[in-house]
C-alpha cells in the first residue's frame, strides 16, 4: 500500500503547506492530498486558502503525486472553470496530478446563496459534471446544453499531454457506484473495507484511496486534547458534514464530541504501534494508498516520528 501525507487545507497556510509537503516528501511519502475548502470546518482550524494557488507552489516544490481531496466540481465553481483550473495543475506537474472530485458539502459552496440539492440530485449533478471535465480535457470547442450545466464555445488551450485522472469521492452506495462507473479511481476516509469491495463489484479498477488523521504528541493525553480542540467534527455522525452551512453551525453540533470518542477514532500520543496498527486496518480494508495527517503544529517532529519509528513497524 502506498503511503501519501495530507496537506489540510482548513489548519494551515499556503506556504505551511508548501514546507510540510517539502518535509513529507523529505521523510519518505509518496504522494500528495490537499483539501479544497472555502471555509475550515470550525474557527480553531483558522484557515483556508485557494487550492489551485497553492497545487501551483506545490508544483516547484515537490516532484511526487499530487491529487484534490476533494473539489466539488457542481455549485461554487462550475465544472468548466474547474476543468481549465485541473489542466493547467496537470501541466504544472508535469502529469503528476488527480483531479478528486466529489459532491461536495453545503459548508463551502452555499456561500454564493445557491439552493444545496438534495443528495441525488447532486450526484447527478456530480455525473454531468464529470462528463463534461473530460470532454474539456480533450482540447476541442465545446457547447453543452445539459440538464444541470451550459458551456457555449469553450476550449480549454492549455491541456496536459495525458487525460487528467479523475477520482470520485464516495461514502455510501449510490455515490460509489458513480466511482465505479465515472471515475478512474475511488476516494474514501476511513478503512471502509465494504465499500472498497462493492467499488470493485460494480467494476471499478482504478486506485482506491483513503485518508487517517493522527496526532503525534509527547503524551497521549496532548495528542488528544490537540485533536478534539481542532478537529471534534471528525466525531460527527451520518450526513451532517454535508448539509451544516457555516463553521460555527459546526462548532455548535461539535459540543456533543467528547475526548474520548476523539481518542478511541484518532491515533494520539508517542505509541508508534497505534499508528501501525491502524495503517494495517487500511491494508486489510482492500485500499492501495492511505494519506496521513498530523493534526497540529509539530509538524516536523511528526514526521521524524513516522520515519524512525512507525515505518520501520510497518509491511503493507
Amino acid at each position: 500500500m502506498k503511503l501519501g501525507y495530507f496537506l489540510s487545507s482548513e489548519e494551515h497556510g499556503p506556504r505551511d503547506l508548501v514546507r510540510h509537503a517539502r518535509m513529507a516528501q523529505d521523510h519518505g511519502f509518496e504522494s500528495l492530498w490537499i483539501s479544497d475548502h472555502y471555509h475550515p470546518w470550525n474557527d480553531e482550524q483558522g484557515q483556508s486558502p485557494f487550492v489551485w494557488g497553492t497545487i501551483g507552489a506545490l508544483s516547484e516544490a515537490v516532484s511526487v503525486p499530487i491529487t484534490t481531496a476533494v473539489t466539488c466540481p457542481i455549485v461554487r465553481i462550475h465544472p468548466a472553470v474547474i476543468a481549465q483550473a485541473a489542466a493547467t495543475a496537470a501541466v504544472q506537474c508535469e502529469g503528476r496530478f488527480v483531479l478528486g472530485v466529489g459532491s461536495g458539502e453545503a459548508l463551502n459552496e452555499h456561500v454564493l446563496g445557491d439552493r444545496w440539492p438534495s443528495a441525488d440530485v447532486r450526484l447527478e449533478m456530480l455525473e454531468e459534471a464529470i462528463g463534461l471535465i473530460r470532454t474539456l480535457h480533450q482540447g476541442d470547442e465545446v457547447t453543452h446544453h445539459g440538464k444541470h450545466y451550459t458551456v457555449e464555445n469553450a476550449r480549454v488551450y492549455t491541456v496536459p499531454e495525458r487525460p487528467v485522472p479523475i477520482y470520485v469521492s464516495a461514502f455510501g452506495p449510490k455515490a460509489v457506484k458513480l466511482a465505479a462507473k465515472s471515475g478512474d479511481g475511488y476516494i474514501c476516509v476511513g478503512p471502509a473495507g465494504d465499500l472498497v469491495k462493492q467499488y470493485r463489484s460494480e467494476g471499478g479498477r482504478g486506485p482506491a484511496q483513503s485518508g487517517l488523521k493522527v496526532c503525534y504528541a509527547e503524551s497521549e493525553e496532548d495528542g488528544v486534547r490537540t485533536a478534539h480542540r481542532l478537529w471534534p467534527n471528525d466525531g460527527l455522525p451520518g450526513e451532517l458534514a454535508q448539509v451544516l452551512p457555516t463553521p460555527k453551525h459546526f462548532e455548535q453540533a461539535s459540543e456533543l464530541v467528547t475526548p474520548e470518542m476523539i481518542g478511541e477514532s484518532i491515533p494520539c500520543g508517542p505509541d508508534p504501534e497505534k499508528y501501525a496498527a491502524k495503517v494495517r486496518e487500511f491494508a486489510e480494508a482492500g485500499f492501495d494508498e492511505l494519506y496521513v495527517q498530523q493534526i497540529g503544529t509539530n509538524q516536523q517532529e511528526f514526521f521524524q516520528f513516522w520515519a524512525k519509528e512507525v515505518v520501520p513497524l510497518l509491511d503493507v
